[in-house]
């Protein structure tokens, strides 16, 4: 498969993504600049983490109108599997392939630490390798806090779309294992279609 990281002005998770990808995974990898308009026949799109254009205004909200994102929606309506981490989720929910919204930590902090997370659906091609335990996942953020309305949220569960949701070591998802005030203790959701993904967690790390 081949994987295409998209580079933004002030993008800092992309060589982590590309060591995985390359080193771990041993899969092709090119880097696709936030200018860009040719996908170069990619497979897989991935919006690593960072602090796109500063997060200025609201995180992700100006990465939006980067030339390539006209072409990461085109290939996302078309089928192509694209993957938003961190700073990359909340520019797919900016950008409108991901329902809700990330919002600033109830703690008003940034947060930085361990995390543990549980894969609340097995149906999709990012998750179904996962068991039932507790999988132990950094963190990095302070716009992390999951938010949609009621109406999204009732499709979201109707249509097994919440892929991650944070839980304590045991795996029980508690108020208390929540880092960031996230509805429902969502850390990831994908699409109705179930091509596109976001987590805020780096499984890159």
């Amino acid at each position: 498969m081949k994987f295409g990281i998209v580079v933004f002005p002030g993008s800092n998770c992309d060589m982590d993504m590309m060591y995985v990808l390359e080193t771990i995974m041993k899969q092709e990898v090119v880097k696709l600049w936030h200018k860009d308009t040719d996908l170069q026949e990619v497979d897989f799109v991935i919006l690593p983490g960072g602090f796109s254009y500063g997060d200025y205004l609201r995180s992700g909200a100006i990465a939006k109108f980067s030339p390539i994102m006209k072409e990461i929606i085109g290939f996302a309506n078309a089928g192509g599997y694209v993957m938003g981490i961190c700073n990359g989720f909340q520019i797919l929910t900016e950008s409108g392939l991901l329902p809700g919204a990330l919002l600033h930590n109830t703690s008003h902090k940034f947060i930085c630490k361990n995390t543990f997370l549980k894969a609340n659906t097995k149906n999709t091609l990012v998750t179904n390798k996962y068991g039932n335990g507790a999988i132990k996942i950094p963190i990095a953020h302070g716009e992390g806090r999951y938010f949609a309305d009621e109406k999204t949220l009732k499709l979201l569960v109707d249509n097994d779309q919440i892929l991650f949701k944070y839980c304590d070591k045991d795996g029980s998802i508690t108020e208390d294992a929540n880092p960031n005030g996230s509805l429902m203790n969502i850390a990831g959701v994908c699409n109705k279609e179930r091509n596109v993904f976001g987590m805020m967690p780096h499984p890159e790390r």
